[in-house]
């Protein structure tokens, strides 16, 4: 992971909430706080956490025939 390494943890950006309702709209009003690039930058760091190395391989072609009846 070169430019995607693990962030440290911000522990001033923890909160305590009373909801689900009140977490979701902390979560949507932070993300939309953040720029475009910072976004597209979380989600590769999170599919390279979820894929490991296999994060840039290539999908495989898979090719059916079939016939119509």
């Amino acid at each position: 992971m070169d430019e995607y390494e693990f962030p440290k943890l911000d522990r001033t950006a923890f909160s305590v909430v009373s909801s689900f309702e009140e977490a979701d709209k902390q979560d949507k009003e932070y993300w939309l706080s953040r720029t475009p690039l910072e976004r597209l930058q979380h989600m590769e760091l999170l599919r390279r956490i979820n894929y490991g190395s296999n994060a840039t391989a290539r999908l495989q072609r898979v090719l059916e025939i079939t016939e119509r009846a």
